[in-house]
């Protein structure tokens, strides 16, 4: 457990395919988004809260969420989902997220980042020992990888604030 103080500076991380289908899975129910901003940052100062999205159609429906994460007070990054020759899909934003970590980790006091990908262990040490960031980890104990929630300085289990967290499709 860390302690949190109204003064420290936070940045708030969303892998949001990571919770998409750890919530439909786990539960068939989505994340309310704005509810986890508020949670999460428990009232100390947000720099920025940014939600990494696959753009996998030009629907209404996927247009709508994406506003609604920006109303929500996330910064929306977009990427498009590749599709291969062999008609195998892929689209994830691991490198970016640990990109933009990195970048936020000299302004901030801590991250918290809304995964539970084991993939993003080496960022975590690096923000920990290199730049001295705390790293809070915020996912479904379930699904999240038990390394990544070892390393971490704190974790959040969406699981046990599935009151406030999560509503069904």
């Amino acid at each position: 457990m860390i302690v949190r103080n109204k003064d420290q500076r936070v940045a708030v991380l969303v892998d949001v395919q990571n919770l998409y289908y750890s919530a439909k899975n786990l539960y068939k129910s989505r994340v309310n988004f704005k509810n986890l901003l508020s949670i999460v940052t428990q009232k100390r100062l947000l720099v920025r809260a940014i939600a990494y999205v696959i753009k996998a159609d030009t629907n209404e429906k996927e247009s709508e969420f994406f506003d609604a994460l920006n109303s929500a007070g996330f910064e929306v990054k977009e990427k498009p989902l590749q599709t291969f020759y062999d008609g195998a899909k892929k689209g994830d934003w691991d490198l970016g997220i640990a990109m933009d970590a990195i970048r936020l980790g000299h302004k901030v006091d801590s991250i918290i980042l809304v995964s539970g990908d084991g993939d993003f262990k080496p960022v975590v040490n690096y923000l920990q020992q290199s730049l001295g960031c705390l790293v809070e980890v915020v996912a479904f104990r379930k699904t999240a990888n038990h390394e990544l929630i070892e390393i971490a300085d704190d974790f959040l289990d969406i699981e046990k604030r599935k009151e406030s967290l999560l509503f069904k499709i």
